[in-house]
């Protein structure tokens, strides 16, 4: 037997209700018919109604939510209010879910995600995010891009798009020349100025000239013992006693790779060094395991140290005491 259920909204204008259904017998199975209100009619199913309700002019349906509205502006703008419903409203479109209707609204229409406020055009949207105080924090104007935090603003206020290329590299032989001290610093440590310099060589010059140890800790800042000279600091690398049977693992974190050249490469850089550069507030005493990722969080202005002239006097002098460098 099939069984409906009666619709109580208002707006409803068709009912399911048994008692005013005629009942017939097909064989053995009794069967109840649908039935709408609005048109006086019966179906033989509750199929045939819904395809009735989809297509007649005399219905404004929403399907989702089974409720029949007394006009085409009312069911608009339940789609509209209803969080039930992903519907852009300029485009009569229907989404599966909020992700796929917000990436259309941000291709196709001025629209503030966060405000979820509509513009007439692109200027009106620029507007909006320069004058409120919600956003303009966090909004760069000449790029008309708006950032997840004010910090990833001040990142990409330091990057090569907004600053120049004015500092150059210190190396022998190396012309370079970066955005900020931290570009420079993370060029250095890689090992890829055609001077020779890389971290090992970045870290004993900091050693040397931090006698104050305003931004190191010189119980960590330790060359490893037979690691090769003045140059050097303990190094890992992995065999391929490292195979566990289904990828290389790494001894350290236990992290997995594909290959053994990816794991060493993962041993190679300074993810498992120990945490030597700490932030001198001493409010925040963040640590870091290399003096760029120490110098980002400075430029970052995140804590506010870079106004300290002693910190900046030390971050100067640790780039100019590159220059002395004769790396062999």
């Amino acid at each position: 037997m099939l069984l409906l259920t009666a619709l109580n909204s208002p707006c409803c204008r068709f009912s399911y209700q048994r008692t005013n259904l005629p009942t017939l017998l097909q064989g053995n199975i009794q069967c109840t018919m649908a039935w709408c209100d609005t048109c006086d009619r019966y179906f033989p199913t509750r199929f045939s109604l819904i395809q009735h309700l989809r297509s007649s002019s005399l219905h404004n349906w929403c399907e989702e939510c089974d409720v029949d509205f007394d006009s085409w502006v009312g069911l608009k703008e339940h789609w509209v209010q209803s969080p039930q419903h992903d519907y852009c409203q300029y485009c009569n479109e229907h989404f599966g879910d909020y992700d796929d209707y917000a990436d259309h609204n941000d291709q196709f229409h001025a629209w503030c995600r966060s405000c979820n406020k509509f513009f007439r055009n692109d200027l009106g949207l620029h507007e909006h995010r320069r004058q409120s105080p919600i956003h303009s924090s966090r909004y760069c104007v000449p790029c008309k891009q708006l950032f997840q935090s004010e910090a990833n603003l001040r990142s990409h206020m330091n990057s090569s798009i907004h600053r120049p290329r004015d500092i150059v590299c210190p190396g022998h032989n190396c012309n370079a020349t970066f955005v900020s001290q931290s570009a420079l610093i993370l060029h250095l440590e890689a090992g890829t100025c055609r001077s020779g310099i890389n971290r090992a060589i970045v870290n004993r010059v900091v050693r040397e000239r931090d006698t104050n140890n305003i931004i190191t800790d010189p119980s960590r800042l330790l060359t490893g013992p037979g690691s090769g000279g003045r140059n050097s600091e303990v190094t890992y690398s992995a065999t391929g006693a490292a195979w566990n049977g289904y990828a290389y693992e790494c001894y350290l974190c236990h992290n997995e790779f594909h290959s053994l050249p990816a794991l060493n490469q993962h041993l190679a850089s300074p993810r498992h060094l120990n945490k030597a550069y700490i932030c001198p507030l001493s409010s925040y005493r963040e640590r870091f395991n290399t003096l760029s990722g120490l110098c980002q969080h400075i430029e970052s202005e995140r804590c506010g140290v870079l106004r300290f002239a002693p910190v900046r006097q030390a971050l100067d002098g640790f780039v100019s005491g590159m220059r002395t460098i004769t790396a062999y």
